[in-house]
């Protein structure tokens, strides 16, 4: 597979992903905890079948000392026990939010006040930015049909 598009290369698509890379930095910078920010960019980018996403964030996840039984329950988070209350929450914050055409209500209010009982205004910021931000990612790369599989972590950074 290739990319349709180089989207360095393209000066309007470079831009973008600039300023997507200066909000998500942000973000990064916020108090919300590393692993809830990368299981959230994963489960966004699992449901929205962004490949190149979803191997950038287990491997940087892995990388950051993620354990590989917490990586591969991502998917199935409610039945698995490896997750705290506070990242469940904030994984049911993010299915909802990334599934948002799918559901007549968007985001309910029980998920947002379980995620509220576990984080505060800053980093419920954030996890707003984040499950925006890496939803935006995944649109991009799946619209480009950006492969994945070769991403190393730091190429980026």
């Amino acid at each position: 597979m290739e990319a349709r598009l180089n989207l360095f290369a393209n000066p309007v698509a470079g831009s973008l992903i600039k300023h997507f890379n200066a909000a998500g930095k942000a973000i990064a910078d916020s108090s919300l905890p590393a692993a809830t920010q990368e299981l959230v960019k994963i489960r966004a980018s699992q449901i929205n079948g962004c490949a190149f996403c979803t191997d950038m964030h287990t491997k940087d996840a892995t990388a950051a000392g993620e354990s590989a039984t917490r990586l591969h329950l991502v998917a199935t988070w409610r039945e698995a026990t490896v997750f705290t209350e506070a990242e469940r929450a904030a994984l049911e914050l993010a299915e909802q939010a990334t599934r948002i055409a799918d559901a007549a209500g968007g985001v309910t209010d029980e998920a947002w006040a379980n995620a509220a009982k576990h984080y505060d205004e800053e980093q419920l910021g954030a996890l707003i930015g984040i499950i925006a931000l890496i939803n935006a990612y995944n649109r991009v790369n799946v619209i480009n049909q950006q492969p994945a599989g070769d991403y190393v972590p730091g190429m980026f950074g």
